[in-house]
Parts: structure tokens; sequence; C-alpha cells
């Protein structure tokens, strides 16, 4: 190939110009076309290219299918639903891996689990992974990447890091998605007519809380990019630390978290640990609201009136604070310091519902005493005057 012919050198001096040349060669030789070299040096990967070829594969999906036996229309729908990229059955791009999924995804067929089922939990799992390799990704450049380094050094060193630490990352998943799992069974519970119907009810009794950052949006527009991902990051490690074998995070989203309990009084006492964590990290203030009513679960996310009307009372509370509705608060009366907020007009609800805020009992005894210390001060100095 004429690389210099083709563009692949243009703008490139000295050594630099002689490290893409040599990489060039290099991809060359391993099979990579003129076009594919192209378009990786149009998009600035093309030092990446050893390492998409060492996590690729030589076997198509066709071939996978006559292996295991599975549909070669259900493996490419599965795909699909992980939110990977349309393939024709003839491209060899699956590593031994993937015969070991399809063989496992023929086993859960073959145990009863239907078409629908394996579609839900294939895509919620693609969701999950998309998450876990950008991540992954970028600690991965941020942790080997080097200053001066040339495209031949990072295609170099790369490739051998992927080649070597990739499949140590299974042991971690299988271990992170057992524990889940083992949670997940632990918070679950089947009634007595879920047992005589032989399915799981739709909706359940279940407390919802949204918390989200003030003023984040503003703080968006005076932050640099990575400062403003440090403090989404922090946020995201404070709410997971709430959580315990009662509390499940739900879900982050930028600068909002959303979490649930099957009872009230665990879920309050962790949005206040979380209004306090945050405070302490010195980020944007927090509030938060907290509901309860019917919700139900699907693919690893709530729908339902308690998660509406926990998001539209976290937007009425103020900064700080921690805003509850009157079944919130009827359902752990002593647990915490409530106080009247006022009833406001929610949205989907036809007349204005009361809202409480909730403090800790001894954060509220404390402030009693310093109130009083405070009117016994100006007492005091009313009698000397």
């Amino acid at each position: 190939m004429d690389f210099a012919a083709a563009g692949l050198l243009d703008g490139l001096e000295g050594k630099e110009r002689e490290a893409r040349e040599q990489l060039l060669e290099r991809l060359a030789s391993d099979g990579f076309t003129l076009d594919e070299l192209k378009q990786a040096v149009a998009e600035e990967r093309l030092a990446l290219l050893p390492v998409e070829r060492v996590l690729g594969g030589n076997w198509s999906s066709r071939q996978i299918a006559e292996k295991t036996d599975l549909p070669l229309e259900l493996l490419l729908r599965l795909r699909r639903l992980l939110g990977l990229p349309e393939t024709d059955p003839d491209d060899e791009i699956f590593g031994d891996e993937w015969i070991e999924a399809a063989k496992s995804t023929k086993v859960f067929l073959d145990a009863g689990l239907g078409d629908q089922a394996i579609a839900d939990i294939s895509r919620v799992l693609g969701e999950a992974m998309a998450r876990v390799a950008a991540t992954t990704t970028g600690a991965f450049a941020e942790a080997f990447l080097q200053a001066g380094d040339s495209e031949e050094d990072v295609a170099e060193r790369f490739a051998r890091l992927a080649e070597q630490l990739t499949p140590s990352f299974g042991p971690v998943l299988l271990a992170a998605f057992k524990g889940h799992l083992r949670e997940a069974v632990e918070r679950g519970v089947i009634s007595r007519a879920e047992l005589a119907s032989g399915h799981l009810e739709g909706e359940q009794q279940t407390t919802v809380c949204f918390a989200d950052l003030v003023g984040f949006t503003t703080l968006g527009g005076q932050l640099a990019a990575e400062e403003l991902g440090t403090v989404i990051t922090s946020f995201g490690e404070l709410a997971a630390d709430v959580a315990d074998s009662q509390v499940r995070l739900i879900k982050t989203i930028g600068d909002a978290a959303m979490l649930s309990c099957r009872t009230p009084a665990p879920l309050v006492a962790a949005a206040l640990s979380l209004l306090e964590a945050v405070d302490e990290a010195d980020l944007p203030g927090l509030r938060a609201g907290v509901a309860c009513g019917p919700a139900v679960e699907r693919g690893g996310d709530l729908y339902g009136h308690a998660v509406n009307l926990a998001s539209r009372v976290t937007a009425i509370a103020r900064p700080e604070s921690v805003l509850c509705t009157k079944e919130v608060r009827d359902a752990a009366p002593d647990d915490f310091d409530w106080s009247f907020a006022g009833k406001h007009r929610v949205k989907g609800i036809d007349k204005s519902i009361p809202l409480y805020r909730a403090r800790r009992l001894d954060a509220a005894a404390a402030e009693g005493e310093s109130s009083s210390r405070r009117k016994s001060g100006r007492r005091q100095k009313q009698a000397s005057s």
C-alpha cells in the first residue's frame, strides 16, 4: 500500500511520521484494508485498531447458531438488544465467549425461560455493560497513556494490556452479578396469592425517594467538564453508600438519584444520610422527595404512582431538605421530627396534598437547645438593660 499517496501520512513529520508508517505497515500485514485504515485515521482511532483485533473473534453468528442449536434470528436479536451494531450473519467478528453465551442461552430456553424474559434480561444487561465498558476504557486510558506516546507505542501497549487483563474481568463481573442477585433474592417476597396464581403481582406497595443536586444546571455553565464529572461521580458514590439491605439504589441520572424501600422509615433515614453526606462533601445542596404507593418493577427500574409522586414532591422541596407525603409521615410518626410544609398542588392529583419535612430527632433536639440558649441570652440582655 502507498500510504503517502492515500493521504495517511499528511501533516506528519520526523519521528511521528515514521511511527505512523510503521503502525500502518503492521496493521496492513494483519489484514486491515486501506479503506479501514483511512476511516480509522479520519476518526483518530488508528492506535486502537490492534485492541479491536484482540477483542474481536473468528466466528460468524451463522457458525455459532449451527454449533449451539440456538436459532440464528434469536442470536442476532439478542445482539441488537445488547445495544451492539447490526452484523451480517457471515461476518466473523465473534469470539469464543459468544459460543459459551449461546450455549447458556440455550440452557435457559430449555429450562423454561421464555424468549421475552431473555430479551428483557439482554436489554438491561446491554445498558449496564455499555456503562461498564465506557467507564473501563476511560480508566484504562487514564492509567496507561503516557506523555509523548506515539500511535505505535499506544497500539502496542494497549493491545498487550487488553490481551492480558480482559480475561480478569470475567470473575469480577460474575462476583458482582451474584452479589446483586443474592440481595434481590433477600429483598424478594412471594405472597400466597402469587403462589396460587403462579405469577408475580404487577404493582406492589413501595416507598420511593428522588434526590437531586440543586442548581446543578447553573453549575454546568461555571465548571469545566472534568470538574463537573467529578461532582457527578462523587454524588453517585454517596448515593450508593446509603443503600443497604433495606434501601435499594435504583439508578443515578447525572445529578439525580432514585432509591426505594418496602417501608418508609429506612428510606427517609437514607435520604437524610445522603443530604448530610452531600453537605459534608461540599457538593451543591441536595433536596429529596419521598412518597409511597403502588409501583411496578420492569427491567430493574420502577414505574407507577409512587415514582411520579416522589419526583414531583422533590421539585417542591427546598434545598437541604427531605420532603415527604402524609402517608410517609403517618407510617413513621415517631422516627423523625416532622414539621408541616403546607399543602401543595401536584400534577396528576385533583386536590392539594399536605407535605411534611423530616429531620432527625437528635438534630431537632440540638436545634431546640440552641434556640433556647439564644432566647435565654436575649432575656438576660433585656433584664440588664
